[in-house]
C-alpha cells in the first residue's frame, strides 16, 4: 500500500473516501425523506431515479469540460457548488417547505452538478499515479468508495435518534466541503493543451472517435452497462422477494457490500495483465452464482452466494477504468469515463424494472435463472469478441496513444481531420512524422 504514502494520492483517497460516504447518508436519507412526506413507495422511486436521470442525460457531455478545462478546479467548483445546493435544501427543511416535487428538483439538481464530477476524479488519477499503478490505485480507491458508501447508510439511524434530518444535512454538506479542501490540497499537472480551441461538440466526436479506436475498451464497457442492467435489480428487488424479512434483507445486503471492499481490498494488491478479459469475465463469475440465488432457502447459503458475487462485483469495475486510463490518451479520458458513468446511471435506472418485470412475468426462481444465464453469456460473447479483435493478449498498446516499446511499433492517432490513421512509432514513445519531425508521446 505504498501509495498511500504520496502525499497527492493520499488526499484524492481520503477526501473521495468521505465524500462517497455523505453520498450513501444522502441517498438513504432522500428516500426515508420521501417517504416521511408521502408514505408512498411510487414517491421514493421517483427521486431515486431523479438522482440517476440527470447523470445519464449529462455525463458525457458535461465530461468534455473536464478534459478541455483543469480537472482539478472542476472538482472543487462541483464540491462547493453540491454544498450550496445542500445548503439550500437544509433551509427549506428547517422551514417546512421542503415537498415532495421541490425534493425531486433538489435531488435532480444535486446529480447534474455532480456529472462531471466522477469522470475528472477518475481522469485525474494518471496524473498523479505512474501506469504500472493504476491498477493498485484503483483498487484501492474502490475500498475507500465501496466502504464509505456502504457505511454511510448505516449512519442514518443514530443520526435520526440524537439528532434530525438536518443533521443529516449538515453532515452531507461537510462530506463535500471535505472533499473540495482534500482536492485542492493535491499538487498535480495539468496536461499540456493541444492546438487551438475545440467546441464541446467537435470534442465530444473527438472522444467517440477515441472510443472507437480502442475497440477492446468499447467492448469492456458495453458489457458492463448491460449486465448492471440485468443484474443490480435483482440485488434489490429480487433479493427482498427470497428473503422476505426486512431485517435479513438488510443483513444480507450488508453481506454483499463487505464482500466488494474486501474484493476491492485484494485487487488492489494484485496485477492483472489482461484487464480488458478480466472485466468482462468477472461478469460471468457474478451470473454463476447470481443464477441460483432465487432457488436457495438457506439464509446461511444465500449469504454465501451473496459474498461470491461481491468479490466478483468487484472484479467488474476495477480492472475497467484502468483498462480505461491506459487506452484512452489523456485529452478524452475524461469523455471515455464519463461514457462509461452514463451508461451505468442508465442501467441502474432501468434496472430495477428489468428485475420486477422479469420476476412478476417468470417467478423469482426463473427470473434469477434468466438473468444469471444472460450474463453468463453476454460475458462469454464479449470473450469471443476480445478474442476475435486479438485485444486482450496481454502487452497489447494502446489504439490511440503515442506511446509505445519499440520501434518497429505502430498506432492509430488523429489525423488534421476526422478519424484517426496509423502511423510508425519513434521507439522513445513519439510518432514520427514526415520530415523527421518527432510529435512528442502522453
Amino acid at each position: 500500500m505504498s501509495l498511500l504514502r504520496d502525499r497527492n494520492f493520499l488526499f484524492l483517497f481520503v477526501g473521495q473516501g468521505i465524500s462517497r460516504f455523505g453520498d450513501g447518508l444522502y441517498t438513504a436519507a432522500t428516500a426515508w425523506l420521501a417517504w416521511s412526506l408521502t408514505a408512498d413507495p411510487t414517491a421514493v422511486a421517483v427521486v431515486s431515479v431523479s438522482a440517476f436521470a440527470p447523470a445519464f442525460v449529462a455525463t458525457f457531455v458535461v465530461a468534455s469540460y473536464a478534459d478541455r478545462r483543469d480537472r482539478r478546479k472542476l472538482m472543487i467548483a462541483t464540491d462547493l457548488a453540491r454544498v450550496a445546493v445542500v445548503a439550500v435544501a437544509l433551509v427549506l427543511l428547517s422551514l417546512n417547505v421542503l415537498n415532495l416535487p421541490l425534493l425531486v428538483a433538489t435531488t435532480a439538481l444535486l446529480a447534474l452538478i455532480g456529472a462531471p464530477f466522477a469522470p475528472a476524479r477518475n481522469a485525474i488519477v494518471p496524473q498523479i499515479v505512474p501506469d504500472d499503478r493504476l491498477q493498485q490505485a484503483n483498487g484501492l480507491l474502490q475500498v475507500a468508495f465501496r466502504a464509505a458508501f456502504f457505511v454511510g447508510p448505516l449512519m442514518l439511524a443514530p443520526l435520526l435518534a440524537f439528532g434530525s434530518l438536518q443533521s443529516v444535512l449538515v453532515v452531507n454538506g461537510l462530506t463535500f466541503l471535505s472533499s473540495a479542501v482534500a482536492v485542492a490540497a493535491i499538487r498535480v499537472t495539468r496536461p499540456a493543451p493541444t492546438s487551438g480551441q475545440t467546441g464541446l461538440w467537435s470534442d465530444l466526436g473527438a472522444g467517440l472517435r477515441a472510443v472507437q479506436a480502442a475497440p477492446d475498451v468499447l467492448v469492456v464497457i458495453v458489457t458492463f452497462v448491460l449486465a448492471l442492467a440485468l443484474t443490480n435489480g435483482f440485488l434489490t428487488v429480487g433479493l427482498v422477494v427470497v428473503v422476505g424479512q426486512g431485517g435479513q434483507y438488510g443483513l444480507m445486503l450488508g453481506i454483499t457490500g463487505v464482500a466488494e471492499v474486501v474484493g476491492a481490498l485484494l485487487l488492489a494488491g494484485l496485477r492483472i495483465r489482461r484487464l480488458a478479459l478480466a472485466a468482462v469475465l468477472a461478469w460471468a463469475l457474478l451470473g454463476i452464482f447470481r443464477a441460483p440465488l432465487g432457488t436457495v432457502t438457506s439464509h446461511a447459503v444465500a449469504a454465501a452466494l451473496l459474498t461470491a458475487t461481491g468479490l466478483a462485483s468487484a472484479l467488474t469495475d476495477i480492472p475497467l477504468i484502468a483498462l480505461v486510463q491506459q487506452r484512452i490518451p489523456s485529452q478524452h479520458l475524461a469523455k471515455a469515463l464519463g461514457l462509461w458513468e452514463a451508461g451505468v446511471a442508465g442501467a441502474l435506472a432501468i434496472s430495477p424494472f428489468v428485475a420486477s418485470t422479469a420476476i412478476t412475468l417468470a417467478g423469482v426462481e426463473n427470473a434469477f435463472l434468466l438473468s444469471g444465464a444472460a450474463v453468463v453469456v453476454l460475458a462469454a460473447t464479449a470473450t469471443l469478441t476480445l478474442a476475435y479483435l486479438g485485444a486482450w493478449q496481454p502487452g497489447q498498446q494502446p489504439f490511440a496513444s503515442g506511446r509505445c516499446p519499440s520501434s518497429s511499433s505502430s498506432i492509430l492517432v488523429p489525423t488534421a481531420g476526422k478519424g484517426w490513421t496509423r502511423r510508425r512509432a519513434n521507439g522513445r514513445g513519439g510518432v514520427m512524422r514526415r520530415g523527421g519531425r518527432r510529435r512528442p508521446g502522453r
